[in-house]
């Protein structure tokens, strides 16, 4: 009798535990349980604490309220040119109605994964291979507004769908990687153009400016160079100018006789007759009267009698302008210079005589050349007796 009370009172006991358990329910956060009562939704289980009706209320689904990540594998997809391309896609997504997510679709990630493929071989379908590869953000939103209005109703919001990649066959890898080196190159080869037809340009108009401030600098030396000619030829005039002025004066106070005057002609003598095309050379006729008043004056002062040296006679005929010709009748072309020279030596002499004379004879000057001879003088005759010169 104690045995069979006590077993029931274990019995009860269990009993009370069990019933307990089947009446709270603990949700995590973030989670959302669905209640069926008798095979019938009844309730949706927030996070927390919960009561349930024992053995009449049961939790069916406990669903994940978190934005979820899924990643499906490659799809091959055919695009416009007939080009087969493999294209693996990731989608996040949220439930937002557990009641729906759990009995308007029996597995609605598989059913986003089919529709995703779908949805991409339509929105693929209708591009070619390069717009493919460089329509990421198209493909992303056509699939993103396909995808979320059709998981509306299933209690899903996909946020955000992104395609990892997309790989065409490996013969389309190969052409394009040709493509793209000859595309490379042909751009490497229009740079290149570019920058030479750019260095000649600019190298043309260096050129171009450097003729120009060349030809500038020149002008400009040229220029220069004109004026300081100018100012040379200025300056060498007036030079030449005051010298003749110089000597003109010089002379003119110098009131030179006639004998001056022949001594300087005899002197121009040899370098008139210099150089051996001058085979004709013209003496004025002044010089014949001058060279009578130098014979006279060298006479005078040497006190040599006009006929006792040949060689101190000069006989330059008439006071007519003469053609005197280098050759001589006996052939000498020189003796004619040699006759000036030795007449002007003779000079040279009787000058040096009267300079070491103590008392220098006066010579006459000629008439409107020199000045008049002194009062207490007399001129000189040919007859009058001269001293002995000097040694």
């Amino acid at each position: 009798m104690v045995s069979a009370t006590l077993i029931l009172l274990l019995l009860l006991v269990l009993f009370v535990i069990v019933t307990l358990a089947k009446s709270v329910r603990i949700v995590p956060q973030a989670r959302a349980a669905v209640v069926e009562r008798f095979g019938k939704y009844k309730q949706t289980l927030p996070a927390g604490l919960n009561i349930l009706v024992p053995f009449i209320d049961k939790v069916r689904y406990l669903i994940d309220l978190r934005e979820q990540v899924v990643s499906f594998p490659p799809q091959p997809v055919i695009t416009e040119d007939n080009l087969v391309v493999s294209i693996d896609t990731v989608i996040y997504f949220q439930v937002t109605d557990p009641v729906a997510a759990t009995y308007e679709i029996a597995n609605y990630i598989q059913a986003i994964e089919q529709l995703t493929m779908t949805t991409l071989r339509n929105i693929v379908g209708g591009m070619d291979l390069e717009e493919t590869l460089t329509s990421r953000d198209s493909i992303n939103s056509g699939l993103r507004g396909v995808l979320d209005e059709a998981t509306g109703k299933w209690g899903i919001r996909v946020n955000r769908v992104e395609l990892k990649g997309i790989d065409p066959p490996p013969s389309i890898k190969d052409s394009m990687e040709k493509q793209m080196r000859a595309d490379r190159e042909k751009r490497a080869v229009i740079l290149t153009a570019e920058g030479q037809r750019q260095a000649a340009i600019l190298t043309a108009e260096g050129s171009k400016q450097s003729q120009i401030l060349n030809a500038q600098g020149d002008r400009e030396s040229q220029i220069l160079r004109a004026q300081a000619d100018r100012e040379a030829s200025i300056l060498r005039a007036q030079g030449e100018g005051q010298a003749i002025q110089t000597v003109f004066q010089a002379i003119h106070d110098g009131q030179p006789d006639q004998s001056l005057l022949a001594y300087q002609y005899l002197q121009m003598m040899p370098k008139i007759a210099e150089g051996s095309a001058n085979k004709v050379w013209v003496i004025p006729s002044e010089i014949t009267k001058a060279m009578e008043g130098l014979g006279s004056s060298i006479h005078e002062i040497a006190g040599i009698p006009r006929d006792a040296s040949p060689r101190t006679r000069v006989d330059m005929g008439p006071a007519e302008p003469q053609l005197a010709s280098r050759e001589t009748a006996d052939g000498d072309p020189g003796s004619a210079s040699r006759a000036v020279e030795e007449a002007i030596a003779a000079a040279d002499a009787a000058a040096r005589t009267t300079r070491g004379s103590a008392a220098p004879p006066s010579v006459a000057s000629s008439p409107g050349v020199g000045a008049e001879p002194a009062a207490d003088q007399a001129p000189r005759t040919p007859d009058s007796p001269e001293a002995p010169p000097a040694p």
